[in-house]
């Protein structure tokens, strides 16, 4: 369920074709008073905090950026293009992910994001998002949304999350995905009235998807409600291209006509995804970006588990500094945006010799299932 918060954000303002209009928009309450001045502070810090990050990234090259982080591989949900899940595995303990956290911050990371897996079910997530804080760490959370409460919104507010991203795949359920607006309508109703976060809303184009215009439905319901919405393009299961059809490409171009005011503009990098070419680009995974696994494993994506496959609790500044000299071999194909856009930092510096996909100081107790490089039938959705 990695749905990265760096994927592509955009404004939609209003469609006046080709859109399904099937849902029902119900009235919304406002939040109260002291909410919104509660959220306008924490943006404010937020940001202060964002644009410390970027300058501290440009100037040091020995840290993370990013870390996606798993405490909880079980998933309430049964996505079908999703390989990122199971129904039976325990959350890590808690004073475990405390290990990772800390650990993470030794090494200078300045944003952790937390996924799955479901996230909520984590029983002491909470405390988890609290121990990021505590170090100044930005803390984001991805989620299919089912279990938010107006209740447990407040939790999280009170715990110090940072941003929030739900996965919103179509309007209506279908065998493909239950993450529809119809279910989760309410649950966005909910966070508009008391989230103190930044919350966005990240949808999918591509193959598996029935109705390519959902996006669109799903983006302008996400701005209407003060959100931010993103897109992602299906990929392969090793986070490999799947060029779009004409018909998701008219839905592409038609996003980027909406994208003049996003966060992070549609790019020539995302160009090439939807017509399935490759991009000339130097890949930092491992090194700006890591994958933390459930067995507290560094691997550089959540689509090429299995390298370098060196445990977080001996991860060195000089594995760093290696997996950013070394060139990945999947990168022109890959679509993995969250690792792209971190990548970004330093797309105009220090060109990549070593080879990729080794593996050094492999964990013993390392899991065979974790290690998904090899092609898969199965779909993913484009990390964000």
């Amino acid at each position: 369920m990695h749905r990265s918060l760096c994927n592509i954000y955009h404004s939609l303002p209003a469609i006046e074709q080709g859109v399904s209009t099937c849902v029902l928009i119900v009235s919304l309450q406002m939040p109260d008073a002291s909410t919104s001045v509660r959220r306008r502070i924490r943006a404010v810090g937020r940001t202060f905090r964002e644009l410390k990050m970027i300058a501290r990234g440009v100037v040091s090259r020995d840290h993370p950026i990013q870390v996606h982080i798993i405490p909880m591989r079980r998933c309430n949900l049964s996505c079908a293009y999703c390989n990122e899940y199971d129904d039976v595995s325990q959350p890590v303990p808690l004073e475990e992910m405390y290990r990772r956290i800390d650990k993470l911050a030794a090494l200078g990371t300045t944003l952790i994001t937390i996924s799955g897996g479901e996230t909520l079910l984590h029983p002491q997530l909470d405390d988890i998002i609290r121990r990021i804080r505590s170090h100044g760490i930005l803390a984001g959370l991805i989620t299919n949304g089912y279990l938010l409460t107006p209740q447990r919104i407040r939790q999280l507010n009170a715990a110090g999350l940072d941003h929030l991203q739900i996965s919103i795949d179509n309007v209506q359920p279908d065998d493909i995905s239950k993450k529809s607006l119809k279910v989760l309508d309410k649950k966005l109703q909910w966070l508009k009235e008391h989230a103190e976060f930044h919350v966005n809303i990240n949808s999918v184009i591509g193959a598996g998807v029935k109705n390519q215009w959902d996006v669109v439905t799903i983006g302008k319901r996400a701005v209407e409600l003060g959100f931010t919405s993103t897109v992602g393009i299906i990929h392969d299961g090793t986070g490999q291209l799947k060029p779009l059809s004409e018909g998701a490409q008219q839905v592409f171009r038609e996003m980027k006509k909406l994208g003049k005011h996003s966060y992070a503009r549609f790019n020539q990098f995302q160009n090439n995804i939807a017509l399935g070419r490759p991009n000339n680009w130097r890949c930092r995974a491992g090194s700006r970006y890591l994958y933390i696994c459930e067995d507290g494993l560094v691997h550089y994506c959540s689509q090429q588990r299995g390298y370098p496959a060196i445990p977080l609790s001996e991860y060195t500044v000089g594995d760093i500094r290696r997996e950013y000299h070394t060139e990945k071999s999947c990168a022109p194909n890959c679509t993995i945006s969250c690792v792209h856009q971190t990548s970004l930092v330093d797309f105009w510096r220090d060109p990549q010799s070593l080879p990729s996909h080794q593996v050094f100081r492999p964990a013993t107790t390392q899991s065979p299932e974790l290690v998904q490089i090899e092609s898969r039938s199965q779909e993913s959705v484009m990390a964000d």
